[in-house]
């Protein structure tokens, strides 16, 4: 398996979600709930509409996939994406996939979601190390970045050691820097 790289840039990013905004709200509510939740390719894959949206028809606050996994919270980008593909639809059941294939009614296929990732890279000009693990990258590394602790992110990526986490998520040395402990008593 090639080893992909997180989405560092932020322009980048939001040129990928204007991208897929107009070419599919399906594909733009993928990639926003990757890199806002962290959760792997075949967890998105297996989303049911119940999932993500209350009877009511408005996002939900949490996103639960099963009792034994932790619930995992739909911030205002996610719940933005979901709004925006919810009003799309004419008729949704609770029970069908979120991520439908245009062909039957089944969910698509990590390849298809391979194929939309890419091709999204690709139109906005990145051409580098890019997959369906791009955005559980992305979620870590930005939220490492913007202070969300490195045992949280182990945490969520059920990975052994900080080590591990810090290399998953593409965190080069020089962006860690100097820790600024103040405790100022």
């Amino acid at each position: 398996m090639e080893y992909v790289e997180p989405i560092r840039d932020l322009d980048q990013i939001r040129a990928i979600k204007q991208s897929l905004k107009q070419r599919s709200l399906r594909d733009y509510l993928l990639f926003t709930l990757g890199i806002n939740t962290g959760l792997r390719v075949s967890h998105l894959l297996e989303l049911r509409i119940k999932h993500i949206m209350n009877e009511n028809g408005k996002p939900k606050e949490f996103l639960v996939i099963s009792d034994n996994e932790q619930a995992i919270y739909l911030n205002k980008s996610a719940k933005q994406a979901i709004r925006k593909y919810i009003k799309e639809k004419t008729t949704l059941r609770l029970e069908e996939h979120v991520f439908l294939s245009n062909y039957n009614h089944q969910a698509i296929t990590r390849q298809q979601a391979y194929r939309i990732i890419r091709r999204a890279a690709t139109d906005v000009g990145i051409h580098g190390h890019i997959g369906t693990h791009t955005l559980r990258k992305t979620f870590g590394y930005h939220a490492f970045i913007q202070g969300v602790s490195l045992s949280l992110l182990e945490e969520r990526f059920h990975h052994a050691t900080p080590s591990e986490t810090l290399h998953y998520i593409g965190v080069k040395q020089e962006e860690i820097g100097t820790p600024l402990i103040d405790v100022d008593l």
